[in-house]
């Protein structure tokens, strides 16, 4: 392989792992409920008291609408909503907003997939054949999680995309919707709740400052890791993977070593995702040049998507109890997690997780297991 044929295969290996690292990472984040509970924890605690975490339920956007497949990142959920007065149905939609660039039309697009949501929503009481005094459509909370670098200075609503008259404003819809910005917001605000969330943020704040930035907030952020419960050790394997794949794919090759080096000496051998943790353990054996230039040759990118692979499956399979145990439970779940866990073919799964949301009773969802 020449000089020039090996460092265009890097540029170009590197273009696609940075290209889909914000998408990749941060979705991954959120399919953890307990990050879904941090998060809203952080920008509106008081909802966040109201919301049974425990009973959250992720629902694909692809059969919510065909649009929405679009916003294949975006993630949506199910969870109960309770007051002293009411207890409800909950639906929250979380959109990832990863372009510097702000979006004048945020608010628009927020409506539309709301509505998009609804509609679906509508149908399926005509398919299930819902009683009209039962047909109710679930409130929607929007949240807006934004990465990029510039300042959000455009109102999440429709009149920022309108010439509006004072007179015609009584005409146009309005709603509330929950914004993050990542970068904008204090390290302070992010960490008050004491959520790994927070911390996590607060690296991903220092993605692209100074080296001296990154170590400092990458300490920080592992001591308070550190100190989690044994409890939260899931969420402490799933911070760290996270952090590694930022460091690999946010930092330059010069200081991967030094930095993985640094996650190490404050992790104590935590087990974590294994994708990240292979990729380190290429850099720092074999130093990052060479071990692009062999990973390019043996194929790691196959090992990259194999580890992102086995992520999904691992989620996907958590997905399916969580739904088998909220429609059925009484149900013995662990006879249908164990089946689960011998298969392998992620399509088959994403086709279990939607019989799942439907099957009318356990015993014919552990009988379509066998076929």
């Amino acid at each position: 392989m020449t000089v020039e044929t090996k460092e265009k295969k890097v540029r170009d290996f590197l273009n696609r792992q940075l290209g889909r690292f914000p998408d990749r990472s941060i979705r991954h984040l959120f399919q953890n409920k307990e990050n879904i509970r941090g998060l809203i924890e952080i920008i509106a605690n008081d909802l966040a008291q109201l919301i049974d975490f425990n009973k959250l339920v992720p629902l694909n956007p692809d059969l919510i609408s065909e649009i929405l497949q679009e916003r294949e990142a975006d993630v949506l959920f199910r969870a109960p909503f309770k007051t002293e007065e009411h207890s409800d149905e909950l639906l929250i939609y979380i959109l990832l907003e990863h372009q510097s660039t702000v979006d004048d039309e945020m608010g628009f697009r927020l409506l539309l997939y709301m509505m998009l949501i609804w509609d679906q929503q509508r149908r399926g009481w005509k398919t299930d054949n819902v009683p009209k005094n039962k047909q109710r459509l679930s409130p929607i909370l929007p949240i807006v999680f934004y990465t990029g670098d510039r300042r959000w200075n455009t109102p999440l609503t429709l009149q920022a995309i309108m010439d509006l008259p004072k007179e015609l404003e009584r005409f146009v819809p309005q709603f509330d919707t929950l914004f993050l910005s990542v970068k904008e917001t204090e390290a302070a605000t992010l960490t008050k709740t004491a959520h790994p969330l927070g911390w996590i943020l607060t690296v991903l704040q220092k993605e692209k400052a100074d080296s001296a930035e990154i170590r400092d907030a990458l300490i920080e952020a592992l001591i308070h890791f550190g100190a989690l419960p044994e409890a939260q050790s899931a969420q402490k394997r799933e911070a760290i993977g996270y952090i590694l794949d930022l460091i690999l794919h946010r930092r330059s090759p010069e200081e991967h070593e030094e930095l993985i080096r640094l996650v190490d000496r404050h992790t104590n051998n935590v087990e974590v995702d294994p994708m990240a943790r292979t990729m380190a353990e290429e850099l720092l054996e074999r130093g990052f040049e060479q071990g692009i230039e062999q990973g390019i040759e043996q194929g790691i990118e196959q090992g990259i998507e194999q580890g992102i692979e086995q992520g999904a499956r691992e989620n996907t399979i958590e997905n399916i109890l969580l739904l088998l145990t909220e429609r059925f439970p009484n149900s013995d779940t662990e006879a249908a997690k164990q089946r689960l866990q011998t298969i392998y073919d992620m399509e088959r799964l994403q086709q279990l997780l939607r019989t799942a949301m439907k099957t009318p009773n356990f015993e014919t969802f552990l009988q379509g297991l066998d076929t």
